[in-house]
């Protein structure tokens, strides 16, 4: 039982953070902060804070526990703000989609405060952004990968795993490269894939036509083309390094279903097909290579 959470961001993912902590009888107070004062405002009739705070700062005085829940890009401002009450008692986490830079900048913003700090990644969301969305179930039997450095203090993350485990979510825990190198892959590539076939679509004359005859398939493979601009900028260019990784092999894989279209290669093709047909249906969420 934490006695207050400080939360800084109160949008879809802090508020649901909140929200799930509250509904588990997890913690007695929210005090929450945005930048923006009719977020914090929405926040509170909706019960997702207790209190609205007029700083970063003053959102982390008393907690026990502190979320940020803020685009990767804000991570070290915010860190320099609240710099002064970050203590070695006192949980601080995240819940960006990349760890290296945002462990690069707790460096240097907390300096020798830094053991206080486990970074987090939980591997749920919505298309739709803003605390209106906010649901205490978003986390149940969802992944949170956690990154915590060698200067963290254990205690710390056995008390995050535990939260996120009261949480109902599956609890992982990785370096910091390795989590980049594996959501390049499986998530970070596939939506700038999906950005650029959407707009490869919107680029043709008949684009209009297109999206009428679009059936389940298209909204299936185009969903995520849907989310948060902003949130996906500061994403890929944190990470830019291992998506163009993950792009070299899309390439490759392309390239080689490409060349066998050029040379009617029926058998060849529905060869390549079915390997991909079977393995993908073999593989289930939280599975390694399929079998």
């Amino acid at each position: 039982m934490f006695k207050q959470l400080g939360l800084i961001g109160c949008g879809l993912m802090g508020g649901s953070f909140a929200l799930a902590m509250k509904q588990a009888g997890l913690v007695e107070r929210v005090i929450g902060y945005s930048k923006s004062p009719s977020t914090t405002e929405k926040a509170k009739q909706l019960g997702v804070i207790d209190q609205a705070a007029e700083s970063a700062l003053l959102a982390v005085s008393g907690a026990d526990v502190v979320l940020l829940a803020v685009p990767v890009a804000a991570t070290e401002s915010t860190f320099k703000a609240i710099r002064h009450l970050v203590s070695p008692g006192t949980l601080f986490m995240d819940v960006g989609s990349t760890k290296r830079d945002v462990v690069d900048a707790a460096r240097r913003a907390l300096k020798d405060r830094i053991g206080a700090f486990v970074p987090a990644h939980p591997i749920a969301g919505k298309e739709l952004s803003g605390v209106q969305h906010a649901d205490a179930q978003l986390y149940r039997e969802q992944q949170v990968i956690l990154t915590p450095l060698p200067q963290t203090r254990p205690e710390l993350v056995e008390k995050a795993r535990a939260l996120w485990g009261a949480l109902g979510a599956r609890v992982r825990v990785m370096t910091p490269e390795a989590h980049d190198a594996a959501f390049a892959a499986v998530s970070h590539f596939p939506h700038l894939l999906a950005f650029a076939y959407f707009t490869g679509i919107l680029q043709q004359q008949e684009a209009e036509e297109f999206l009428r005859l679009a059936g389940p398939g298209f909204r299936d493979f185009t969903r995520i083309a849907a989310s948060d601009p902003a949130m996906w900028r500061d994403v890929l260019i944190a990470n830019r390094e291992e998506i163009l990784k993950q792009s070299e092999f899309f390439r490759g894989a392309l390239g080689v279903l490409e060349q066998t279209l050029r040379d009617c290669e029926g058998d060849a093709l529905e060869a390549l097909v079915r390997g991909v047909s079977e393995a993908r249906s073999h593989w289930r969420m939280g599975s390694g290579r399929p079998r």
